[in-house]
């Protein structure tokens, strides 16, 4: 058993397919087979059904995925730790994040984090809810995540979390004239309301769906999964938005109304990750934060 075929099997497994995971890797597909089998004989079990193109892992291959993913990051940490023997000077930083949390905190934070470490190159991965971003860090395409989530949902087992702060919701309008007076705004001031929404699971989606059913003749407009798209289509006069307090800076800034909306859901932001030792990279930008 080598550090490839392990490679492979992961990839195979993240990918669905001998095909898919070859493609990723950019290497031929009976290479990816070879690897897989020798690794199934070395073992002396199978890893996959296989079910003409399907493969579907058996007990023995689940058993071996969190092994196999701790083993790759093992040697990812080594690497990155040899490279940082003389300072941070370079390697890459992998953070998962949902889409307004990407806004803000995470901007001001990568901008902190820079202005430190110039050469580190930082990968932002897009996540739309808190169990997108704890998927990224399991697998290990994450080594950090950044989550909103319910304040008192459950701590997740296997992770550390590292509260940044709490954020409240607001209402987005294209000028003054199309949100109601006053502010805060309650939810029954937006009756007759077209509202722009994200996707279910989500803590905005909450608030949204709460204020649809506080204010009569409020409809769903748009419900979006692009929320990069939401600012654009309020300032396009389409419908009103519910988002969190994150966006308020940018959305003032392209010109929009903003009201803070009368709510008692919050969302609880916090940065996650796995247990154990972080590289270098992940480790300065925890202690960074932790220390601001």
């Amino acid at each position: 058993m080598d550090a490839r075929q392990l490679k492979y099997f992961l990839a195979v497994v993240d990918a669905g397919s001998v095909h898919r995971a070859a493609e990723l890797l950019f290497v031929a597909q009976p290479s990816v087979s070879q690897a897989v089998r020798a690794l199934e004989r070395d073992l002396g079990s199978l890893l996959f059904h296989r079910t003409g193109r399907r493969l579907v892992l058996t007990a023995a291959g689940h058993a071996l995925v969190a092994p196999a993913r701790e083993v790759m990051h093992g040697l990812d940490l080594a690497r990155a730790t040899v490279e940082a023997v003389d300072g941070l000077l370079g390697g890459e930083l992998a953070i998962a994040s949902m889409p307004s949390q990407a806004v803000s905190p995470l901007t001001g934070l990568i901008a902190a984090f820079a202005a430190v470490h110039p050469l580190v190159r930082i990968s932002v991965r897009a996540a739309n809810t808190p169990a997108d971003v704890r998927k990224m860090l399991t697998t290990g395409d994450a080594e950090l995540g950044v989550v909103a989530a319910s304040p008192v949902a459950a701590a997740q087992p296997g992770l550390r979390t590292l509260h940044l702060e709490t954020q409240r919701f607001a209402v987005l309008g294209r000028d003054e004239a199309a949100l109601p007076a006053g502010d805060p705004v309650r939810p029954a001031d937006l009756a007759g309301a077209a509202l722009i929404v994200g996707q279910q699971g989500t803590g905005m989606r909450g608030v949204a769906d709460a204020v649809l059913r506080e204010a009569p003749g409020s409809r769903f407009a748009v419900e979006v999964e692009h929320r990069e798209a939401v600012l654009p289509l309020v300032l396009a006069g389409v419908g009103i938005a519910v988002v969190s307090d994150s966006w308020r800076v940018l959305a003032k800034s392209a010109g929009a109304a903003v009201r803070a909306l009368e709510c008692a859901d919050s969302l609880a932001v916090s940065l996650e990750s796995r247990q154990g030792r972080l590289s270098p990279a992940a480790a300065a930008f925890h202690d960074l934060v932790e220390s601001g």
